[in-house]
């Protein structure tokens, strides 16, 4: 598909924006054997889902594919999506931060109300998730939602993905000017979204695995900041091994896509 000005000033006030058809069938049903391959492989999560917390009940979460597996990595590296990622940011290029395959299983149940930057150690908010469900996603499989604009909200950022932040966060949306869009998503759409822009998913209500796969994307020349919490510092250890507080993140983890 053809990323538009339109798209972009969307995006900018938004911060978040689903593009329909950005991938053909034959690419997204190849993309979805590969993640879902590599999935089945790395996955160690034998626990019922009643047995398991909200975050684990919301999905199986497998991360860095791509240094594992060639087919999965011709997905995270595509330049179209790193094109995007890079014209929605307004920025001249972007490394990769990390990716993250989500397998939200049948019965499995909401993704909670969060902002993803939370979790990161990242100077800027110069950050955006590529959200790619493998398969046609309507509502009742948990397809993400959004709160457009949240981005500007302060209260609720120091909260992780919890009970709590689906509480406290979703009684702020619902007092707030922030629409609440969400939608089902044709196989081939994509979703990009920024760091601090609230969102959740629903629960799996159907028969099917609602596999996605999610591709961070940070500005070519993101720095480091000194970590406000423990999930930053793990961040630091995990995504970005070796680089340096104050210095742009350039580590073998973190390639110019």
């Amino acid at each position: 598909m053809q990323l538009t000005d339109s798209h972009i000033r969307a995006y900018d006030r938004d911060r978040h924006i689903r593009l329909p058809g950005f991938f053909e069938a034959g690419e997204l049903a190849r993309h979805a054997r590969a993640v879902a391959d590599r999935v089945a492989i790395m996955n160690r999560e034998t626990r019922p889902l009643e047995a398991r917390d909200t975050y684990g009940k919301a999905f199986l979460q497998c991360t860095n594919l791509w240094v594992k597996d060639e087919a999965v990595r011709e997905l995270v590296f595509d330049r179209r999506l790193a094109d995007t990622a890079a014209r929605l940011m307004g920025t001249r290029g972007v490394r990769l931060y990390h990716d993250q395959a989500l397998a939200k299983e049948p019965g499995g149940g909401i993704t909670p109300w969060h902002a993803d930057q939370y979790y990161w150690p990242l100077a800027t908010d110069k950050v955006i998730t590529a959200w790619i469900p493998l398969q046609e996603t309507p509502l009742e499989m948990g397809a993400l939602e959004f709160a457009s604009g949240s981005h500007r909200l302060l209260e609720g950022r120091d909260l992780a993905i919890s009970d709590r932040s689906e509480e406290e966060i979703g009684k702020r949306m619902k007092i707030g000017d922030f629409p609440h869009v969400a939608e089902p998503f044709a196989a081939g759409d994509v979703s990009f979204h920024s760091g601090w822009v609230f969102h959740r998913a629903g629960a799996n209500r159907t028969d099917r695995v609602r596999h996605a796969m999610t591709i961070i994307y940070m500005d070519i020349d993101m720095v480091l900041k000194e970590p406000e919490n423990d999930h930053q510092r793990l961040d630091w250890q995990v995504w970005c091994p070796g680089a340096e507080i104050g210095k742009v993140i350039d580590t073998p983890l973190n390639p110019v896509v």
